[in-house]
């Protein structure tokens, strides 16, 4: 059986909360059962499936960031935050 698409909100509603320079805060929740971005209390809320172990639920963030951007992944870059689970990304021109 076919994994559900992420649930993801509208792009313009994901830039609004980046800053003057295209910095979007992030807080992650590894492990999830359903990955999905969320936004709550002017915060965007990443669940995603995989482990963080190795940097694979690093890299399952900017992929599912990218997708609810409409951008490619390797257009977002991590600023702050590999180990932790508030992270800061910097959004690419």
């Amino acid at each position: 059986m076919a994994r559900p698409k992420a649930e993801l909100p509208p792009a313009a509603a994901i830039r609004a909360l980046a800053d003057d320079e295209n910095r979007l805060a992030v807080r992650v929740t590894p492990g999830a059962r359903i990955e999905a971005l969320e936004i709550a209390d002017g915060k965007l809320l990443a669940k995603v499936r995989a482990r963080p172990e190795e940097g694979k639920a690093n890299a399952a963030v900017i992929a599912l960031v990218a997708a609810g951007l409409g951008l490619a992944a390797s257009r977002l870059r991590m600023l702050r935050g590999a180990t932790s689970r508030e992270k800061l990304l910097q959004i690419g021109d």
